[in-house]
């Protein structure tokens, strides 16, 4: 027995219906094959391998100056936010007054990061304080869980800034 398939009334192929039975079912074999793939995680890819990527809170910062240390951040009625992904930060300090204060307070920044290990800097590309734009800081940075400490040296010499900080966030669920 033969069947044809027709197209607009044209007749296209020829061939028995076991053909097409064999046609049929190795198309939906393959079909069920590849739905049924998924590509694995890599290792770069991997959350455990890129702890640093998400929002942090700021909820202690300290800075020391020629051996005084002074915590800076965050004040009572401030919150900072820290934010990574792949390969940028942006950090966003404010008043918690919504700027309904006698001094309000905002400030911003981002630009680019690397980390390798504990190695970790940053090119600060924008910044509210414009004279901090583009410069490049390096900093060590640990991980406990949910809590990140960075710390390193913060210097720019026109503006005369030398200081250590060290600055723990806390990971916003």
């Amino acid at each position: 027995m033969w069947a044809a398939f027709f197209v607009r009334h044209k007749i296209v192929i020829l061939c028995k219906p076991t053909i097409i039975m064999k046609l049929y079912y190795t198309v939906l074999i393959c079909a069920a094959v590849l739905s049924s793939c998924k590509q694995k995680e890599t290792k770069a890819d991997s959350k455990a391998d890129r702890p640093l990527i998400g929002a942090w809170h700021l909820i202690n910062s300290k800075s020391i100056t020629k051996g005084d240390t002074v915590t800076t951040t965050p004040s009572a009625d401030e919150e900072m936010v820290k934010i990574f992904n792949g390969t940028n930060f942006a950090f966003f300090t404010h008043d918690k007054m919504h700027g309904k204060t006698a001094k309000p307070v905002y400030s911003s920044g981002s630009g680019t990061y690397t980390l390798a290990g504990n190695d970790y800097a940053e090119h600060l590309a924008y910044c509210d304080a414009r004279e901090w734009e583009n410069r490049d800081f390096k900093f060590t940075v640990q991980f406990k869980g949910d809590t990140l400490v960075q710390s390193g040296v913060e210097k720019i010499d026109s503006l005369k800034i030398d200081r250590i900080i060290i600055e723990t966030y806390v990971k916003l669920k």
